[in-house]
């Protein structure tokens, strides 16, 4: 039996959207799923890699787009198996280009959209790229074909499906974004897709390899070869006499970290001497700009180990000292809780290098806690993110003072503003970060004793989504838009330590608290819910004095 040929090359996206390729959705995909935060940042690294230059195109150095899995024999036709998002955001960006161009480019990005249909040959138009059954004409009228982007914006969001909501303000999103760039920059944005980005396409003819690729790729198995690449490379340049050594003290931190931490841990070294966001691979950008092979021993001694033993502290929250270690810890477990990682190289950092100053760890990472939380609040985007701890960096290793106003560190008034905008706004519908504010303003609430460990915590509301037209709430709030107002904001809500009833939901207030504000003991474990159990009704004038108290305590937690 022959072996499956498996091919992995290279393509500029001209020849991605040509007739070497005739992508397709197979049923089986998940809906399309990237929001304008992914689709923001994709547009935003292009805009970066692009420049404000006006040298030739082809001049301009080439960017990387990622990889995609297809099941693909020798004819055009390739069935995507990892990659649909990319591609599905691609042709969306390229067709709003093509809105917004000169007629005779937009007929040359016309062809990367759909093969043109031939009354010669009596042939259809041949889309580029054909999504699942259920958003295949969709995407063809709205996006694909020339008229569709303007159309877009006349669908009610509200009666569309959560895939075809995503197409729709993505597009959006990038009509809004190019329309403030010059008909020149757009055009040269296009021309830079179209000739200077790169997608590597791993290609096999049958499911099964395709599927072992994409869980390689998926699993981090290419990744997780890293650090045994690097291990080879540094080690084997140690002398024999220290060689076992060194090996020891490899694995043993490697070990201690575990595997995927350890991995972690070079993406978090990388991003220290690189101080920028990944441009192509971890083991090349570490081979650039760590160089660990110019010095093995010292990289070990006096890199990996201490960045190892800081992340492995920040990550257990197990620092020792003989005074102020339990601020420290619970410094940690707060930081734990953002949703994302970036801002570990700095705090591991400055970690390793502070690690015997308890008053100074309290210092640094309660101001880390705060910007790191910021950040999260107000949605700032990957590269906002990146830009801000890069900075942060560099004062790091400069010895700046991190306290004064214009120190990355702080946060500006302009920032403040942004964050309790978000706060004192429908903060329920923002669904990634109400949890985390409610658990932190509840541990502020119980003067910060509290620490939860419940399978489960949900939000829920006061005054119901829908109350009952016969209850007392539409007598507390008869009209729509004051039940619009307040139940969606910060006093309006609860937290509760397992799923309700969601019948139960629309309860009157009294009922409601008895039996779904309480626990079999009588008692909510959240101090939070507790204030609400202690009120007698529950009227917009007590929402607002509730919200202005709730407000109040957020912007001492955070010093806003």
């Amino acid at each position: 039996m022959s072996a499956v040929k498996i091919q992995a090359t290279e393509y500029p996206i001209h020849k991605i959207f040509s007739n070497d390729f005739v992508f397709s959705i197979p049923l089986y995909q998940r809906p399309y799923a990237w929001t304008t935060e992914q689709a923001g940042e994709l547009l935003e690294d292009l805009l970066t890699a692009l420049g404000n230059g006006s040298e030739p195109i082809d001049e301009v150095n080439p960017y990387f787009l990622g990889s995609i899995v297809l099941i693909k024999g020798d004819k055009p036709s390739a069935e995507v198996v990892d990659g649909q998002q990319r591609l599905t955001t691609l042709t969306i960006l390229l067709a709003v280009l093509r809105t917004l161009v000169q007629p005779e480019f937009a007929a040359d990005l016309t062809d990367l959209l759909y093969e043109k249909p031939s009354l010669l040959y009596g042939t259809p138009p041949r889309y580029r790229l054909t999504l699942a059954k259920r958003n295949e004409n969709f995407f063809k009228e709205y996006i694909q074909d020339e008229g569709g982007i303007s159309k877009l914006k006349d669908l009610n969001s509200k009666t569309l499906s959560d895939s075809r909501k995503n197409i729709k303000e993505n597009s959006l999103l990038f009509v809004k974004e190019l329309q403030k760039l010059s008909e020149t920059q757009r055009t040269r944005l296009a021309q830079f897709i179209i000739k200077q980005c790169f997608l590597v396409t791993v290609s096999t003819p049958d499911l099964d390899s395709a599927y072992r690729i994409f869980s390689v790729l998926n699993e981090r198995g290419l990744d997780l070869s890293l650090t045994d690449i690097l291990k080879a490379e540094i080690i084997g340049l140690i002398p024999k006499p220290q060689n076992e050594a060194y090996t020891t003290k490899w694995e043993d931190t490697q070990d201690k970290l575990g595997r995927e931490m350890f991995q972690d841990l070079f993406a978090h070294i990388r991003m220290i001497y690189r101080k920028a966001k990944l441009g192509s691979s971890v083991l090349k950008e570490f081979r650039e700009f760590v160089r660990p092979s110019d010095n093995p021993q010292e990289f070990i001694n006096t890199t990996l180990c201490p960045l190892a033993d800081a992340l492995n502290v920040i990550k257990t929250a197990t620092y020792q000292s003989d005074k102020r270690a339990e601020e420290v810890n619970k410094l940690f477990k707060q930081l734990s809780r953002i949703d994302n990682s970036d801002w570990i190289p700095p705090a591991i950092l400055y970690l390793s290098r502070n690690h015997n100053h308890p008053d100074l760890l309290v210092q640094f990472f309660t101001e880390l806690d705060r910007l790191a939380a910021g950040l999260m609040i107000r949605r700032a985007n990957i590269n906002e993110r990146i830009e801000r701890y890069s900075r942060l960096l560099t004062a790091i290793e400069h010895g700046e003072d991190l306290y004064t106003p214009d120190s990355p560190l702080q946060i500006t008034s302009e920032e403040k503003n942004n964050i309790l905008k978000m706060l004192d706004g429908d903060l329920y519908l923002i669904q990634k970060i109400r949890l985390y504010v409610l658990l932190r303003l509840d541990a502020a609430l119980s003067e910060g004793e509290a620490s939860y460990n419940f399978s489960i915590t949900t939000v829920e509301h006061v005054l119901p989504q829908n109350p009952a037209s016969n209850s007392m709430w539409m007598k507390w709030f008869p009209s729509p838009e004051e039940r619009e107002r307040y139940v969606h904001r910060i006093g309006n809500l609860v937290l509760l330590s397992s799923a309700k009833n969601s019948q139960a939901q629309n309860y009157d207030f009294e009922l409601k608290k008895q039996k779904y504000f309480t626990t079999k003991t009588g008692v909510s474990p959240f101090a939070l819910t507790t204030q609400v159990l202690n009120e007698q009704e529950w009227t917009p004038e007590v929402i607002e004095q509730r919200q202005k108290e709730l407000i109040g305590v957020l912007k001492k937690v955070w010093l806003l």
